[in-house]
């Protein structure tokens, strides 16, 4: 396989609490962002989280990508996602080329770190969905992205125009 044609690793991280309209402004600014970064479909790495996270899966399959998904604890699904949403994200779940475990039985704020922390160690680029807001934790937006830049990793913020959190 030649280096053109392996696919750009593209990693998400971002807001869970985000509007419906946003969501789908999100998904807009995504699909233009990974045609700018790649001609070809990438392979995302996502955490599969609320909002950004599965915005970013489910844009990757309608370009043609793949994705894998670190999950932060293996108690993840059921301690964090919402029961309405457990459908679709064990959907998603399903259509990952890969599934990695942090190797923490509990989710919280170290699991979420680890699982911040593996997306970036494998990934070329981060696209992180941002309102530039300072988060309240360790494994917040903003935290990920300073980690991505201490380490090299070119990472691009979108908000898009009329984007919003949810209260």
């Amino acid at each position: 396989m030649s280096a053109d044609s392996v696919p750009v690793r593209v990693g998400i991280t971002g807001h869970i609490n985000l509007t419906r309209a946003t969501e789908g402004l999100v998904a807009d600014a995504l699909r233009v962002e990974l045609r700018r970064i790649s001609d070809r479909p990438v392979h995302g790495v996502t955490c599969l989280a609320a909002g950004a996270d599965q915005v970013f899966a489910r844009t990757i399959l309608a370009t043609g990508g793949t994705y894998e998904v670190i999950l932060p604890a293996r108690d993840y699904r059921t301690a964090v996602i919402d029961p309405a949403n457990r459908a679709a994200f064990d959907e998603l779940l399903a259509r990952a080329v890969e599934v990695i475990h942090t190797g923490y039985d509990r989710s919280g704020t170290a699991a979420y770190v680890a699982a911040n922390r593996e997306l970036v160690r494998r990934v070329q680029r981060l696209v992180a969905v941002w309102d530039g807001e300072p988060g309240c934790h360790a494994a917040s937006t903003d935290r990920t992205i300073d980690w991505a830049l201490a380490h090299g990793i070119p990472t691009t913020i979108l908000w898009p125009d009329g984007a919003a959190r949810l209260d």
